[in-house]
């Protein structure tokens, strides 16, 4: 189905920011120095962490260096969580998105597919030139995760040189392409530039009407995601109770800490790009409600310690996963209706594409 994404609909360059207190060039400038440089090369150097010691188990496989690796795993996690709702620019580019995480995978298509490689051990996922030309679901974080913590994922501890090798693959694409969104939106003169400098020439950004569309459409995105293809499935309301092996990262433990992230990262996105500042002091209201709500899920994540699959067994810890719900449609008035309103945007409704 498709998903009902809140959008922010920008009147015209010099009317829609009549009410910031910043011009929209510095709002620009702030977001991807503050926060989407920075976020995306932590991410790069993360995975190339994973990589690098999944390479070490291969070689030297002991149980320190699974433990080693699957810690890893978990900071390459929290690393993507905090970018992914980054979708403007080289995430959006040739699959990128998909190649890092295949989700939602409601038909567990990429379950099927790694368990099916490592039945048949077919050598074209165990190689990166041939397994980046297979199925994306064979490729991302939801097929490393099964690798490192699915059934049999305690045997790469004592020698499993197939699951090895295929999980060299695959973190050896994860981190490529996290390298490759690292330095092009490093890259001055690349991604950046056509933001701060949008020309009506360009493909992609012709004015800073279109570069504070997709700027402020990401918080929106952000906080929908979150509802509708994290938490929503877990509750299973019309399964009618949850369904803890629908979350995602649910094998590793990380379903939780991801939301955290996936939270912590818009607020910061939020913080670093001045719309704090540019909604003034007299809708500064709006800004100290983003940031109540935004601490308020910090808060009710650490209320849910246990794995998901005990969590929604649990009374307080479901009510916490439940009330991450109701923040997220929060977030969605002030950061889609109030703050639009404070900066002279208007709000509307767009369907985009979803599974």
């Amino acid at each position: 189905m498709r998903l009902l994404v809140l959008f922010v609909a920008w009147v015209c360059a010099s009317s829609a920011f009549a009410a910031s207190a910043l011009p929209a060039r510095d709002i620009t400038q702030a977001a991807i120095e503050g926060y989407v440089r920075p976020a995306f090369h932590q991410f790069a150097e993360q995975t190339a962490a994973l990589a690098a010691d999944i390479k070490v188990l291969c070689e030297t496989p002991s149980e320190a260096a699974l433990a080693a690796v699957q810690s890893d795993f978990k900071a390459a996690v929290v690393g993507y969580s905090r970018v992914e709702f980054v979708r403007i620019g080289p995430l959006t580019i040739a699959d990128r998105m998909e190649r890092l995480l295949f989700w939602p995978d409601r038909k567990g298509i990429a379950l099927r597919q790694v368990q099916g490689a490592l039945a048949e051990k077919d050598e074209t996922a165990a190689d990166p030139v041939t397994l980046k030309d297979k199925s994306v679901a064979m490729q991302g974080l939801v097929a490393l995760e099964y690798l490192l913590f699915g059934t049999g994922a305690e045997q790469l501890a004592s020698g499993d040189d197939y699951r090895c090798r295929y999980a060299t693959a695959s973190s050896t694409l994860i981190a490529g392409l996290a390298d490759t969104l690292d330095k092009e939106w490093s890259d001055p003169n690349g991604q950046s530039d056509h933001m701060l400098s949008p020309q009506p020439t360009y493909d992609d950004f012709r004015t800073d009407t279109e570069v504070l569309e997709k700027l402020a459409a990401t918080l929106i995105h952000g906080t929908e995601t979150i509802r509708d293809q994290r938490i929503s499935p877990i509750l299973g309301v019309a399964e009618g109770g949850p369904k803890p092996k629908s979350a995602l990262f649910w094998r590793s433990g990380m379903t939780v800490p991801a939301l955290a992230a996936n939270f912590a990262g818009l607020h910061d996105y939020f913080l670093a790009a001045k719309f704090t500042e540019a909604v003034g002091p007299t809708n500064g209201w709006i800004a100290n409600g983003a940031t109540f709500e935004f601490e308020n899920a910090a808060r009710a994540a650490s209320d849910i310690p246990d794995p998901i699959e005990v969590a929604v067994t649990d009374e307080e810890e479901l009510r916490a996963l439940k009330y991450l719900v109701i923040i997220t449609g929060s977030l969605d008035t002030l950061l889609g209706e109030n703050l639009a309103a404070a900066l002279g945007l208007s709000v509307g409704f767009s369907q985009l594409d979803g599974d």
